[in-house]
């Protein structure tokens, strides 16, 4: 990719035909651009979309490095047209730009190139919406750390829809898939204040992570807690908290924050979660906040699906928030 701006990345595996005749049925697959040797005119572009291939890091075994290409896959099964909303994707003009290339053996090596990654998407055109396709959740830290490195001045909001505090100390075990949000605390690249965590539940979170999440003043709002305010709520009130102390809210979806019924896939699947509906209400709801900046889906692993269950909830769920992105 020599002319490309990217040398950190792996252009796109899949090339796809392009339908234009908008009075035909266009599946995602046939919306969707694909990066290619030369470099594209930003400016025609709303949303790119990264794929990072990395599960190296997890605590639990798991392969949801081959998430990307299964979402992709995916992608053929689902139309642009959301017959809920009467919204049809196709007014937005989306590119995939391909995989942060991996390291074999080094986290720390991949998860730089993963922080290059965003800082040269916010560099070559900061006007597109990245949406970023996991992955475990080791990730969101270096992708929010790229965005911070780019935007030197921004405060950065997390809202994260997760079943996990994700607050282990990287000290202990390492850059690992537990460690994002404590890693972004204490690299002080956000405060603890701006995060805003739904989803968890029953006895999937150690007391000490609690301790500490409550030490940086992070919120948080269980499932249990979510169901009873309803879920348009708990995400309308994080968001407007959000709104008013932070320049950009960065979304980030754990695909384990969806009941072990609703999304078997995810390595760390627990009962008592969201269901897939609440999911996607969330994110549209998300979505259509003009401070939610980025979007990442991280936690999937193709191997331990079900009839792709998992996979296109997770497709669903990006496309439920490029919903809300159109109604902005």
């Amino acid at each position: 990719m020599s002319s490309y701006p990217y040398p950190m990345l792996d252009k796109p595996s899949m090339i796809w035909s392009r339908q234009t005749d908008k009075s035909k049925d266009i599946k995602v697959h046939e919306w969707i651009e694909t990066a290619g040797e030369a470099e594209p005119n930003w400016e025609d572009y709303d949303v790119t979309i990264l794929g990072v291939p990395l599960s190296k890091s997890s605590i639990s075994t798991s392969a949801a490095s081959e998430n990307p290409e299964a979402m992709r896959q995916a992608w053929k099964a689902f139309s642009t047209y959301n017959l809920d909303e009467e919204i049809d994707l196709a007014q937005l003009k989306a590119i995939d730009l391909g995989n942060v290339k991996q390291h074999v053996t080094n986290i720390e090596y991949t998860h730089q190139q993963i922080q290059d990654a965003m800082v040269a998407m916010r560099t070559n055109h900061p006007h597109t919406l990245p949406i970023s396709m996991g992955g475990d959740h080791s990730i969101t830290a270096m992708l929010v750390k790229g965005w911070k490195q780019a935007h030197p001045n921004e405060n950065i909001g997390i809202l994260q829809l997760d079943t996990h505090f994700d607050l282990r100390d990287p000290k202990l075990i390492g850059p690992a898939n537990g460690t994002p949000i404590r890693n972004l605390i204490e690299s002080e690249t956000i405060q603890g204040n701006h995060v805003h965590n739904i989803g968890l539940h029953g006895f999937f979170n150690a007391k000490e992570l609690k301790d500490f999440a409550d030490k940086a003043g992070l919120h948080y709002t269980t499932m249990k807690q979510a169901r009873k305010k309803g879920i348009s709520n708990a995400i309308n009130y994080a968001l407007h908290q959000l709104e008013e102390e932070v320049d950009t809210i960065y979304l980030t979806v754990d695909m384990d924050v969806l009941d072990i019924v609703h999304g078997p896939a995810a390595p760390a699947a627990t009962p008592g979660g969201m269901y897939s509906e609440e999911l996607f209400e969330a994110v549209q709801i998300a979505g259509q906040h003009i401070k939610v900046k980025a979007m990442d889906i991280v936690c999937l692993d193709p191997r331990k699906d079900v009839g792709e269950q998992s996979v296109k909830s997770a497709v669903h769920t990006m496309l439920s928030f490029l919903t809300g992105y159109c109604k902005r």
